[in-house]
């Protein structure tokens, strides 16, 4: 069957949201393994950020493996790594370290799809068009996590956690079949063709071509990946969070368990599920107007909004869902251009590695946020508490706000030297 590249990233984006799935399916039936397993805050804290420890230690491996395999053999098996081991949670979730385990598991499977798919990706889109590419492809990402809230939420309120988080596990098998079957490895002309027009050859860059040197080269990689870091501080600590701090907030309004849960979860699948469209357009902003002056807008849009989001708290619903939804759409909305970004400033040979290197270094951010908000909670509310009963959430939010400056800094700096001209559309 003949594959070309829409068909290819409409199968991509259909497997990102099946196999990511199980993501915050943890954070969303939170209640209720909180009361079986009696966890404090500062304990899922750690729960949340083990997952992003399984993360990091698998992304930059697979990134190289699949320089030399082939993007799409690691994906496919790194989903059906995921699905086994999402599974396997319900059996063998018993306490606080056999969580913390289980959920390393299922952290090391997704590490190694997000980067090799991105790179699968680039080998079909030009520069031109890879911004919108990797930016349909963390939409889908960002559907996956608005999906585990949608669907383990009130299956857990009705059934009970175990159902829950098995109704976000059957979906990654599907994930699974759709890469091992239906889609194909890029034909040799088809990388040639994603090539065309890029100044990033498979030989390694010039920088006496710009204007720079080998130096102010990987200068900018590193801006890039260290903006990619302050906005990877503020964002999953915040989709981690949200939903502990919107069923918090509806427990406050007298509504009891059973309520507060499957309320919470649906208005966190709202908050998330509106970064869907944002990173799509951003992605094509960024292609028009350049990387850095869209990581700048939505940087700021986000974390200002972000400094202030825990101080509404018990403000009424009125209130914080209009606010949640603008930092649904903003908090997620640069993600993809820190890649496509990347992948302008790396050769095509070593493509994968440097997304896996950058994804490490963003992600490794996310082990400590979550733990940071969790012990923050706890200090402003009291030692092991519930969070789904906390009350004061202003300090833990401010200081996400405060960390993701590092994006819009790091983006300023990186407008200054050459490789900016390297980057698709930067300073016209």
């Amino acid at each position: 069957m003949r594959q070309t590249k829409t068909r290819v990233l409409v199968l991509m984006c259909i497997a990102m949201v099946l196999g990511y799935m199980p993501w915050y399916s943890f954070s969303a039936v939170a209640k209720y393994m909180v009361q079986e397993f009696n966890l404090g805050a500062g304990q899922m804290g750690a729960i949340l950020s083990s997952f992003q420890v399984g993360y990091v230690i698998v992304v930059i491996f697979t990134g190289w493996l699949a320089d030399r395999v082939g993007p799409r053999k690691v994906v496919a098996w790194a989903t059906l790594f995921a699905a086994l081991s999402s599974t396997a949670f319900l059996f063998f979730a018993r306490d606080f370290t056999s969580i913390l385990i289980l959920r390393l598991l299922v952290g090391l499977s997704c590490g190694a799809i997000y980067a090799p798919g991105m790179s699968f990706l680039s080998s079909w889109f030009p520069p031109k068009q890879r911004g919108r590419a990797i930016g349909a492809y963390t939409g889908a990402l960002t559907a996956a996590y608005a999906g585990g809230y949608l669907v383990a939420s009130p299956l857990a309120a009705s059934f009970g956690w175990r159902i829950g988080m098995l109704g976000t596990s059957i979906p990654v098998f599907v994930a699974a079949v759709i890469v091992f079957v239906l889609i194909k490895d890029r034909p040799p002309e088809a990388e040639q063709s994603a090539q065309a027009g890029s100044q990033a050859k498979p030989a390694t860059i010039d920088p006496a071509q710009y204007g720079g040197t080998r130096r102010t080269l990987i200068a900018a990689q590193i801006l890039i990946t260290a903006a990619y870091m302050g906005h990877m501080w503020e964002l999953y600590a915040f989709w981690g969070w949200i939903g502990p701090y919107f069923v918090a907030n509806v427990f406050q309004t007298g509504c009891g368990e059973a309520q507060a849960v499957s309320v919470g979860g649906m208005l966190s699948a709202l908050v998330i599920f509106a970064g869907v469209p944002a990173v799509w357009a951003l992605g094509a902003f960024s292609d028009r107007i350049g990387r850095t002056k869209a990581i700048i807008i939505a940087s700021l849009c986000s974390l200002i909004v972000e400094c202030v989001f825990g101080f509404l708290f018990g403000m009424g619903l009125h209130l914080l869902v209009p606010v949640g939804l603008w930092l649904g759409f903003w908090v997620i909305a640069d993600s993809g251009i820190y890649k496509a970004g990347l992948t302008e400033l790396v050769s095509a040979d070593r493509r994968s590695l440097a997304l896996g290197m950058q994804s490490a270094a963003g992600f490794s951010l996310t082990i400590v946020s979550p733990m940071v908000f969790g012990r923050l909670l706890e200090s402003a509310n009291g030692v092991g508490i519930d969070p789904t009963t906390a009350t004061n959430w202003g300090l833990p939010f401010l200081v996400l706000g405060l960390g993701a400056l590092l994006a819009p800094i790091c983006a300023l700096v990186l407008r200054r030297l050459p490789e900016a001209k390297l980057l698709s559309h930067e300073g016209r």
